[in-house]
């Protein structure tokens, strides 16, 4: 597994690529020190998890994310960030973001965080789960008012969406046309009780439709 590092700070990505060793064996850590550099990683060298700082030189919070995603398709993007606040981490997953690390984040809880994500889950902090203003979605369609229940090709569609890929890559790596794809969204959506990526990863942390980690 290839995981990318992009950061302005040496010491911390340093101090990050030191934690990562923990992750799994055989991990390869590389790093970048803007998105310029990011994006100009070649494409037989592309990472599968990419950690993001948003707050980098040059770059706006959120189209530092779009460019690095566009870039690297086929990566889950997780931002590591000093800045917790709700409504970002909120724009943040619905531009694509497959995870939330604040900085202050300790380094057993990152580990597991990041676990997760590899696993096709969601990491997003308790700030952000537990804010005044967090999504509040409706009563999702589920039997008798329990877990809503999916087809095993709607759960493929959401596990490529909490992962942040986008609905041309989630086609691609299913093999299926992406209105299709769309389609799955809009009855995942409705199961779920949401109308937008954010909620959907609220309401799956809630639900715990899938192994999870502490917020």
């Amino acid at each position: 597994m290839h995981i990318l590092i992009v950061d302005d700070h040496p010491l911390f990505r340093e101090g990050l690529k030191t934690l990562l060793t923990a992750l799994e064996p055989g991990v390869r850590i590389s790093d970048a020190g803007s998105v310029s550099e990011a994006v100009a990683l070649p494409a037989a060298d592309a990472p599968d998890l990419i950690l993001l700082d948003m707050n980098l030189p040059g770059t706006s919070r959120l189209e530092a994310l779009r460019q690095v995603k566009a870039a690297h398709e086929g990566a889950s993007v997780v931002v590591v960030s000093g800045d917790e606040d709700p409504l970002l981490i909120r724009s943040a997953v619905d531009a694509g973001a497959a995870g939330y690390i604040p900085k202050t984040t300790d380094a057993s809880l990152t580990i597991q965080a990041l676990r997760l994500v590899l696993a096709n889950g969601i990491y997003l902090p308790r700030a952000a789960l537990t804010a005044a203003g967090a999504p509040a979605p409706a009563t999702p369609a589920s039997k008798a008012g329990g877990t809503p229940e999916f087809s095993g090709r709607q759960l493929a569609v959401l596990k490529c969406l909490l992962q942040g890929k986008a609905n041309k890559v989630i086609a691609r790596e299913l093999s299926i046309a992406e209105g299709t794809v769309k389609a799955h969204l809009w009855a995942i959506y409705q199961a779920l009780g949401v109308n937008s990526r954010a909620q959907a990863m609220y309401r799956v942390h809630e639900l715990h439709l899938f192994d999870g980690v502490p917020a």
